[in-house]
């Protein structure tokens, strides 16, 4: 898929689940959205509506969190998940959020996904980025992910350039650091903000997919696309990989803004006879929009509450 990277007018984490005892089959605001020359040869930008504009140009962040049902080592265990979406200028070469406007900065819809819960005594931490172009003519311009838990810490980033550019970290034998690059292949993890971009766009039908980096370090399998078929129906998105025995499904409000209602993931969980089938499922608590970076006083913590965080 060749794809375009845009310019804007004005001010515009690899997961790794793991655990010490592995299981190895646990194996501001836009005026213009333009195009440019590259080494890559590109789709038209999309141009993004009014309400759009109205909608995630006001300076403040979408923030919407969820009760989660994380199947994890055959069990089931409960904690809270929390998906922070926010337009930002990026930089096309140091792959950052962009300090200053300039005309070349890439605006992106970003996505810091977050995951909490427990196994048994020991917590884990988990969050992946997005770093998706407004253009939506292209992928994911970056994505990194890390995992904390008792036994250790992992981190993994990918970057958009030539090819797929990979570097891991991890305290795991065998995967302790990598660096690769790749051909392009869809990533199930941009497809979350490409949703909330036009969800008519996304890819439907037989596709090569990399599944999200949390799913590939769970099961310990190699970084790669898999085959996949995917299905969009009104407020349903759906894909399904038959070698891996896994399944996602994300539910959104087909109107816009087209947010995140629940989502529900299906793969085997557990150990040699005592592994499962066992479905992870997200179901949304409240969503409020906030410029939360501005907000880090004690006397901002009922906004916090009022997620229903803890």
């Amino acid at each position: 898929m060749k794809l375009s990277f845009p310019l804007i007018g004005l001010t515009f984490i690899f997961l790794t689940l793991f655990s010490c005892k592995e299981d190895p089959q646990e194996i501001q605001k836009e005026k213009d959205i333009t195009s440019f020359a590259s080494e890559e040869t590109l789709k038209s930008a999309q141009p993004l509506t009014d309400e759009f504009k109205a909608y995630w140009f006001a300076n403040e962040a979408e923030i919407t969190s969820y009760t989660l049902e994380q199947g994890r080592y055959g069990e089931i265990r409960e904690g809270s998940a929390v998906l922070v979406f926010v337009t930002e200028p990026f930089l096309k070469e140091e792959q950052v959020k962009a300090d200053q406007s300039s005309p070349t900065n890439i605006p992106v819809l970003k996505l810091n996904a977050t995951k909490n819960f427990h196994t048994g005594i020991y917590p884990y931490s988990i969050m992946q980025s997005v770093f998706y172009p407004l253009a939506n003519n292209q992928h994911a311009l970056k994505i990194s992910c890390s995992v904390q838990e008792w036994c250790g810490h992992v981190y993994t980033q990918l970057n958009n350039r030539s090819e797929f550019e990979v570097v891991s970290h991890s305290y795991f034998e065998g995967e302790a650091d990598e660096d690769f690059s790749m051909g392009k292949a869809i990533l199930e993890n941009e497809l979350w903000t490409q949703l909330r971009i036009h969800p008519e766009s996304l890819p439907i039908g037989n596709l090569e997919v990399v599944p999200s980096f949390e799913f590939l370090r769970l099961r310990h399998i190699p970084f790669r696309a898999y085959p996949a078929s995917a299905e969009l129906t009104s407020g349903t998105y759906t894909i399904t990989y038959p070698d891996l025995n896994r399944s996602l499904s994300i539910q959104f409000n087909p109107q816009f803004p087209f947010d995140i209602t629940s989502w529900e993931e299906t793969f085997i969980s557990g150990f040699g006879d005592k592994a499962k089938p066992l479905t992870t499922k997200a179901t949304k608590l409240k969503t409020i929009k906030s410029d939360y970076w501005n907000r880090t006083t004690n006397d901002d913590l009922p906004l916090r509450e009022s997620l229903g965080l803890q």
